[in-house]
């Protein structure tokens, strides 16, 4: 669903038939004006999407953007200021915040994240772990914070997991069986395969033809084993209850990524309001 199409039905849901509490109690032809303004520290993120929203609203509301998308922000500082129908800045009030407050949320605790890997080569990525139908909200939302986007969906990328070699018969079976179905349907399409222990690394290294490994659950020390074992020849990726506390030491082995679904899904929304402004 693209951005616009998730801004006109989530207006849908929220106004239905029409805004009643602002219709019944402001003048038809009132104007006004309010600003955005930042209540805690963190990484701003959803911006644009605000204007869209005012201007799904109403086309006619004046939009002015004070700060950019992944900007640091601090309490007080004003992201944004519209001016243009009393009620129609009410009606699009909530919606904009509800979408620049979960995806300032997830851009600063991005961006945290990003920090404590401060002076490695290791990329931080995301994961499928998104809320139905604004994913390309909330990962946005972890560029905006400096984090990288995994696959999109399903279709962008072969990821071979536990369950896939599980059900085809072996990671010998469910390789070549990916191979052979991306080159019968022509489908130029990169294939990261899940490893769960040096055995199955092993069994990987063996067949090759792959782009990239995921290394699930594996302790910082038995990372550097398997990297080492991996010299380089394909991409890594660590996965799998990389907390806070142990982010650092993960990145430390030199791995080129660590894929982390709090990013997206064990968020805290960043405080702000909508106030008026005369």
């Amino acid at each position: 669903m693209k951005i616009d199409e998730i801004i006109r039905e989530a207006i849908k849901e929220d106004v239905g038939p029409g805004d009643y509490s602002s219709l019944s109690s402001i003048p038809i032809t009132a104007v006004d004006k309010a600003k955005l303004i930042v209540k805690e520290e963190g990484i701003i993120a959803g911006i644009d999407i605000a204007e869209k929203v005012f201007h799904q609203v109403d086309a006619t509301i004046n939009f002015h953007k004070l700060i950019e998308d992944g900007t640091a922000v601090k309490y007080g500082d004003v992201a944004f200021k519209v001016e243009g129908s009393a009620i129609s800045l009410l009606t699009a009030e909530r919606l904009a915040l509800n979408f620049m407050q979960r995806m300032s949320g997830i851009a600063t605790y991005t961006n945290y994240m990003v920090g404590l890997l401060k002076g490695t080569t290791t990329k931080i990525l995301d994961t499928r772990k998104t809320t139905p139908l604004l994913r390309e909200l909330e990962k946005y939302a972890v560029k905006a914070g400096g984090g990288y986007n995994h696959r999109f969906g399903l279709y962008d990328m072969v990821m071979i997991k536990d369950n896939h070699i599980d059900f085809a018969g072996g990671i010998s079976q469910a390789i070549t069986s990916c191979n052979d179905y991306l080159k019968t349907n022509k489908l130029n399409l990169k294939i990261e395969i899940e490893v769960r222990n040096m055995e199955e690394l092993s069994q990987v290294l063996a067949v090759g033809n792959v782009d990239g490994i995921m290394l699930d659950n594996f302790t910082p020390d038995e990372l550097k084993t398997a990297l080492k074992t991996i010299n380089g020849r394909f991409e890594t990726e660590a996965s799998g209850g990389i907390t806070e506390e142990t982010i650092r030491a993960y990145a430390e082995t030199g791995v080129d990524y660590i894929s982390v679904g709090a990013l997206t899904h064990h968020i805290n929304s960043l405080d702000m309001s909508l106030i008026s402004d005369k």
